[in-house]
């Protein structure tokens, strides 16, 4: 076995050396192959005939026959002159053929590799375009082709500085149903208007760019929102849904973008122009940390809210409520819940005064499973006022706050406590933190309200570290992203800093045992870059995690399809103005009673809130819903202890 193994390789290096000789070569050498399994065979041919030849000279032309026609020779008999003018002249077609095939097989071949490299224009119209490649890419193409579910030849595009086969090769490996959408890979730079004319975005009906996650990402994001607005050198005006622009070019009805420092929104702001919604990451996460720590379970209400798979925001025709109030309005659905106004300027009034008056050209904003499910139906029929209860909500105590980690979203975070905070509130923060992240820290909370801060220098991944705190003794517990001993400015993505979810994993991992041995739950809200990481942590069922990129790609998504919602959540996430809440059910109606979720909206229409939903306490570790049900149907009925919540859109107290 060893010889013929040796022999084998020796017979492979022979075929690699005479392959890469020189073409002249290489054509005699293929010739005098082809002759040798030829010519025997036509031999073989002519000798197992049924008539085969009788004389040696008529077996020659009977095998120079066979030979011709196998080699497309013609293999014609005669004088020595007219055999030779006839193989010269099969030579001739030959080498006219061969070029021929050879031209068409190469002008193929370029045109499959320029289709590969992903330079040809995508010919669509309405469309959604996706500018940038990072890991948001796979969440924002998974929830476009949910909410495309219900349009028969949608389109996404994607244009990135990526290899076109692999773009397309991650997103099918990641996103496995497509359903009605076609996926469209086009590779170029974002910032170049030449470059962006292969997705057609003036055709576009949305268009979303991505922030990269690299150290200069909010600049790529600023450059390719000029990008958009500025004409393309020598290209068509496309005929599209979008506006035509004063420069030439038709502009998509949005563009939604993303920057991570909160100090560039307004400059993408300026660049997206009039038609351009500009989010910044860092405000938002920080915002709704702070939210969710203040209101346990919150995290998983908007998750139901944001992504396209279950109850969401929409605007319906408030013509036949035209002249009656908005507290009317509350209970004339019975399968959605109301929650604000959409003016005729695509303004939005979020939980307007009960005895606002409603325009025949207003829209209501409704929550509800699907645009076409908000369907008029009174319920106030199934209103029970006997059951309601005219409970006062608690007075605010001072709490104590734990912070643990620091990044670059930190002091957003601290000013964000601070301006919620009671009078005597303290924060404990625990970081590897300098003499800046200590001022950071205290001017952060000064600039808010009255919170008194205290800076434990100390790695949160130690278990004596966090042992000495006595974790369960806090109010609500954070946990951040933290990139350890990196600078305070090194978080900007899951790439940037690609183990900073490991040691959040690892501080989860002390806290569980923290509350294994001491039998007390930690109330505990945690920071993840990567939804990926979410599977892997060591928490209890149900427990809050606000996963910023996914976060932010449903929210850009969500504004995609309905441009209004970006002025609702902008104040959904802000401590000024209407937010979402999970407040005793106590505060609405009597505990143990079974009541309809009518009684519900109808008590917390007296107290100016929208009830929305309810959760309760006893499903609150049982998934997947967690105890959380959003919209549920008005006569439907329902038993609320005093351990559960009401889930309800309200100004702060």
């Amino acid at each position: 076995m060893g010889y013929l193994a040796s022999l084998w390789r020796r017979v492979q290096y022979r075929f690699d050396t005479l392959v890469s000789r020189s073409t002249p070569a290489l054509i005699g050498w293929l010739t005098l192959g082809c002759l040798f399994a030829v010519v025997p065979m036509s031999v073989l041919l002519v000798r197992t005939d049924r008539r085969p030849p009788e004389t040696f000279t008529g077996l020659l032309v009977a095998v120079w026959v066979s030979v011709g026609q196998t080699l497309k020779l013609g293999g014609a008999v005669g004088a020595p002159l007219y055999v030779l003018a006839s193989v010269l002249l099969a030579l001739v077609a030959l080498l006219f053929v061969s070029t021929l095939v050879s031209l068409i097989t190469t002008g193929l071949n370029q045109r499959i590799l320029e289709l590969r490299l992903g330079h040809s224009t995508v010919l669509e119209v309405g469309h959604t375009v996706v500018l940038g490649w990072s890991d948001q890419i796979f969440p924002v193409i998974a929830e476009l082709v949910s909410a495309n579910s219900n349009r028969p030849r949608a389109a996404i595009a994607v244009l990135a500085s990526k290899d076109k086969v692999e773009m397309e090769g991650e997103i099918g490996a990641r996103i496995t149903a497509t359903r009605t959408t076609t996926i469209v890979c086009r590779n170029g730079c974002t910032t170049d208007p030449a470059v962006l004319a292969r997705v057609s975005p003036g055709s576009a009906k949305a268009v979303l760019v991505l922030p990269p996650g690299t150290d200069d990402g909010d600049a790529l994001v600023v450059k390719t929102l000029l990008a958009l607005n500025a004409p393309a050198p020598g290209a068509d005006v496309p005929s599209g849904p979008g506006p035509r622009t004063e420069s030439g070019p038709a502009a998509p009805a949005v563009v939604v973008a993303a920057v991570r420092d909160t100090r560039n929104r307004l400059t993408a702001t300026l660049a997206a122009g009039p038609r351009g919604r500009v989010l910044a990451i860092d405000d938002i996460v920080a915002r709704l940390l702070v939210q969710t720590a203040r209101q346990p379970g919150l995290s998983l209400v908007y998750q139901d809210l944001l992504d396209f798979a279950g109850d969401e925001f929409y605007s319906v025709p408030a013509r036949a409520l035209a002249g009656r109030s908005f507290g009317e309005a509350l209970l004339a659905f019975t399968t959605s819940s109301v929650v604000g106004l959409v003016r005729a300027d695509d303004t939005v009034a979020l939980n307007p005064a009960t005895d606002t008056t409603i325009a025949a050209d207003d829209r209501v904003l409704v929550i509800s499973r699907d645009d076409d499910t908000a369907v008029l139906e009174d319920a106030a029929p199934y209103v029970d006022p006997a059951a309601m209860a005219t409970a006062v909500p608690d007075a605010a105590m001072p709490e104590r706050l734990l912070l643990l980690g620091w990044n670059r979203r930190a002091p957003l975070i601290v000013a964000e406590l601070a301006s919620y905070a009671s009078p005597g509130t303290t924060l404990d923060v625990v970081a590897l933190g300098d003499d800046a992240t200590m001022r950071g820290a205290y001017e952060a909370a000064a600039e808010r309200g009255p919170m008194e801060v205290t800076l434990h220098r100390a790695d949160i991944t130690n278990p004596v570290v966090l042992g000495a705190l006595d974790v369960p003794s806090f109010d609500s517990v954070i946990v951040i992203a933290d990139p350890g001993d990196a600078p305070a400015g090194a978080l900007a993505s899951a790439q940037a800093s690609p183990d900073v979810d490991d040691r959040t994993l690892v501080t989860l991992l002390h806290l569980r045992a923290i509350e294994e041995a001491t039998g007390r739950e930690i109330p505990l809200t945690t920071e993840m870059s990567d939804d990926r990481n979410r599977l892997l942590a060591p928490a209890r069922e149900g427990a809050d995690f606000i996963v910023s990129g996914r976060l932010i790609s449903l929210l850009m998504c969500q504004i995609s399809e309905s441009p209004y919602l970006a002025a609702l959540f902008e104040e959904l996430f802000t401590a000024d103005g209407n937010e979402l809440y999970l407040r005793p059910a106590t505060e609405y109606v009597r505990p143990g009673a079974e009541v309809t979720f009518a009684t519900v909206v109808a008590a917390a229409r007296r107290r100016r809130e929208c009830a929305v939903g309810y959760r309760l306490r006893d499903r609150s570790t049982h998934g997947p819903a967690y105890g959380v049900r959003l919209n549920p149907d008005k006569r439907e009925p329902v038993r609320l202890t005093a351990r559960d919540w009401v889930i309800v859109i309200a100004a702060d107290r």
